[in-house]
C-alpha cells in the first residue's frame, strides 16, 4: 500500500478495499446485467406497438398482456441487479475509505511534529475527510455505472444496424458529434484542469474552516468575511477559475447538448427518404419508433462515461493528495535507532536549519551545550531562532547540518517515539481533549495509578480547579461539560508533564495566556517541575528567565551572547538593550 504512487489509480483504489475487493467484479457483473435488462422494458413496449400497428385491433390480447408482464418482469430484474450492484460496490467502498483514512492517520502519527505546525486543522480535514469521500463516490457509484454504461452503448451500437443499417447510419452522425466535444471537454489538458480545480476547493476550504474557529473574535472586532482576507482571496480565487472553466466549457457542452438530444432532427428525414425510394411504410414507421425509444441510451451512457472519467480524475488525484500529505518521505529516518542515554546534557554542535519554503537559515552554525539538570532560557526577537532551536532537540524536524545531541548520542539515532518518552512539553496553545480531566492527564502516562495521577494533580496546583467542578477530576471538558481559562487549561497540561516525569522539559512561555492568580500556581509549579530536569524555555517575559542557569540570546539564527542574567546585564549588549525596554514597559502608566 505504500508503494503505490507511480501505479494505476485503479490499482491504487484496489490496493486499500483489502479483501472487500474481491466484490468489485461481482459489482460490476450485476451492474452489466441490471442495464441488460433495463433496456429490455423498451424492447417489449415496442413489441406492443408493433403488434398493435400492424394488427391494429385484431392484435392479440394475450401477446400485448404477454409483453407488458415481460416489461414488468424485467423492470423487476433490473432493480434487483441494479440494487444488488450498489451494495456490493458500497462495501468495497466502505472498507476502502476507512482503509484510507485510517493510513492516513497511521502516517500522520509518524510524521514529525514539525509537520503540525505546517499543516492546519483545516487542511487536514479537508485532505484526508473530503478526499476519502471523493474516493468512495467514485467507487461506490460510479465504478459500476461504467461497466453498465459501456453495456448499454455497445448493445444499443448492435441493435442500431441490426434492425435497419440505414437509419444505423443516420443516428452515427450526432454520436460521432457528440464523442468530438466529449473529447474537447475531457481530453488530454483535463487532468491538470482537474488539479487546479481540487487546489482551488482545498484552499477555499480550509481558510473556510480556520475562520469558522475565528468566529469568536470577527465577532467581537465587528468584522465581516470580507475583512479575513486568506478567506475572502480564496473564495474569490475559486469563483474566477469557476467562471474561466465554465466559459471555456460553454461552447462544447452547448454542441454536445444538442447534439446527443438531435437523433430525431436525422432519424425522421431519414426515415421519409427511404419511403420515397421505395421502403415499406410500415417497416421503416416502426423501425423509427424503435429508434426513438432506445437512441436516449446513448445520451445516458455518455453523461455517466462523462461522470466517470470526471470521477476517475478526481479519485486519483484525491488519493494522490491524502499520499502526498503524509508522503513517507517527509517522515525522520532512524535506521539503526539507538537506546536512550542514561545521560540528558544537551548539545548542539555547528547546527544549521532551514524551512523548506524559507529563503534564508532559520538557525545558522548554532554550538550550544546544556548541562543535565540545568535550565537554559532562549530569549530574542520573534523570528530569531528560538523556538526552532528549541523543537530541533524533539525532533520536530532534523537539522540540516550539524548534529543535535543528547548524552552524546545523536538524536538522528534515537528513534521519534523513545526521544519522546523522555521530554515533556509545555507550549502556549495548550491542546485539551474533549474528554475528562483524568484522560487528559493520562497521556502523561496511559499506565499510572490513581496515586500517581492525585500526585501529579498536587504538583500542578490542579487541586482548587478539580475542586469547584460537578464531576471532579472526570468531568468532560468542551462541548459535552465545561469550559477551561487559559491559565487552568495551563495547570492541566501542567500536570499531564508532571505525571510523564521526563528527565527533558521543553518551556514555550508557559504562563502567557494566564491571568495573575493562575500565573503565580503556574510558576509555583513550574519550579516544582524544572528540579532536577534538564531544561529548555522559550521566553518572551524577561521576568521569567532571571533565575535561569545560562541565557541564551538569539538573533536572527545564531547565537548573539550568552551567560547568567547578572552578567549579560554587565554587557552592553542585546539582552541589556531588551531588559531596559522591558522594564520601561512594565513602569509605563497613564
Amino acid at each position: 500500500m505504500k508503494s503505490q504512487k507511480q501505479s494505476s489509480t485503479l490499482a491504487r483504489l484496489r490496493s486499500y478495499m483489502g479483501k472487500k475487493g474481491v466484490l468489485m467484479p461481482f459489482s460490476i457483473t450485476f451492474s452489466v446485467l441490471g442495464n441488460i435488462l433495463g433496456m429490455l422494458p423498451f424492447v417489449c413496449v415496442w413489441l406492443i406497438i408493433r403488434a398493435l400497428f400492424t394488427q391494429g385491433l385484431a392484435a392479440s390480447g394475450s401477446d400485448i398482456v404477454r409483453y407488458a408482464w415481460w416489461a414488468f418482469g424485467f423492470s423487476i430484474l433490473f432493480i434487483l441487479c441494479y440494487f444488488t450492484s450498489l451494495m456490493l460496490s458500497h462495501l468495497a467502498a466502505f472498507r476502502l475509505e476507512r482503509n484510507l483514512r485510517y493510513e492516513a492517520m497511521q502516517r500522520a502519527v509518524r510524521m514529525p511534529l514539525g509537520f503540525f505546525t505546517r499543516n492546519t486543522t483545516g487542511k487536514m480535514r479537508k485532505v484526508i475527510d473530503d478526499n476519502a469521500g471523493i474516493v468512495h463516490t467514485f467507487v461506490a457509484h460510479q465504478l459500476p455505472d461504467l461497466a453498465g454504461g459501456l453495456t448499454v452503448f455497445v448493445a444499443t451500437l448492435v441493435l442500431m444496424f441490426v434492425f435497419d443499417w440505414r437509419l444505423g447510419l443516420a443516428c452515427l452522425v450526432p454520436l460521432l458529434i457528440a464523442f468530438a466535444q466529449f473529447y474537447r471537454m475531457m481530453g488530454k489538458d483535463y487532468g491538470a484542469t482537474m488539479q487546479q480545480y481540487m487546489t482551488s476547493l482545498e484552499a477555499m476550504n480550509t481558510e473556510a474552516v480556520e475562520y469558522v474557529r475565528g468566529i469568536p473574535v470577527v465577532k467581537v472586532f465587528q468584522q465581516t468575511v470580507y475583512s479575513f482576507k486568506r478567506l475572502y482571496d480564496s473564495i474569490m480565487a475559486y469563483n474566477k477559475w469557476v467562471k474561466e472553466y465554465a466559459a471555456s466549457m460553454c461552447k462544447a457542452m452547448s454542441i454536445y447538448t444538442v447534439a446527443i438530444n438531435g437523433f430525431a432532427f436525422l432519424l425522421v428525414p431519414a426515415a421519409i427518404i427511404l419511403i420515397l425510394i421505395g421502403g415499406s411504410w410500415q417497416e421503416i414507421t416502426l423501425n423509427l419508433i424503435f429508434y426513438v425509444l432506445i437512441t436516449p441510451f446513448f445520451g445516458q451512457c455518455i453523461m455517466k462515461l462523462m461522470y466517470v472519467v470526471d470521477g476517475y480524475r478526481q479519485a486519483g488525484e484525491a488519493v494522490g493528495r491524502i499520499e502526498a500529505l503524509t508522503d513517507e518521505r517527509q517522515q525522520l529516518q532512524t535506521p539503526r535507532p539507538l537506546t536512550m542515554p542514561d545521560t540528558y546534557d544537551i548539545c548542539f554542535k555547528q547546527v544549521s536549519f532551514r524551512y523548506d519554503d524559507a529563503s534564508k537559515e532559520a538557525l545558522s552554525d548554532v554550538d550550544l551545550s546544556i548541562p543535565q539538570g540545568k535550565t537554559v532560557a532562549l530569549v530574542g526577537a520573534s523570528g530569531s531562532g528560538k523556538t526552532t532551536l528549541a523543537r530541533l532537540i524533539a525532533r520536530f524536524w532534523d537539522a540540516g547540518s550539524g548534529k543535535v545531541t543528547i548524552g552524546g548520542v545523536d538524536v538522528k539515532q534515537l528513534h521519534p517515539d523513545e526521544l519522546m518518552r523522555h521530554i515533556s512539553f509545555v507550549f502556549q496553545n495548550t491542546e485539551l481533549f474533549k474528554t475528562s480531566i483524568r484522560e487528559n492527564i493520562l497521556y502523561g502516562k496511559p499506565d499510572a495509578a490513581p496515586g500517581e495521577i492525585d500526585r501529579a494533580v498536587e504538583l500542578a496546583q490542579c487541586r482548587d480547579i478539580i475542586g469547584k467542578l460537578p464531576a471532579g477530576i472526570d468531568t468532560k471538558i468542551g462541548t459535552e461539560g465545561i469550559y477551561l481559562s487559559g491559565g487552568e487549561q495551563q495547570r492541566i497540561a501542567l500536570a499531564r508533564a508532571f505525571l510523564k516525569d521526563a528527565p527533558i522539559v521543553l518551556l514555550d512561555e508557559a504562563t502567557a495566556f494566564a491571568d495573575p492568580e493562575n500565573e503565580h500556581e503556574i510558576q509555583h509549579a513550574l519550579r516544582r517541575l524544572m528540579r532536577g530536569k534538564t531544561v529548555v524555555m522559550i521566553a518572551h517575559r524577561l521576568t521569567s528567565v532571571t533565575d535561569a542557569d545560562t541565557i541564551v540570546v538569539m538573533d536572527e539564527g545564531r547565537i548573539a551572547e550568552q551567560g547568567t542574567h547578572a552578567q549579560l546585564l554587565e554587557k552592553d549588549g542585546i539582552y541589556r538593550r531588551m531588559w531596559k525596554e522591558y522594564q520601561q514597559s512594565v513602569r509605563w502608566a497613564i
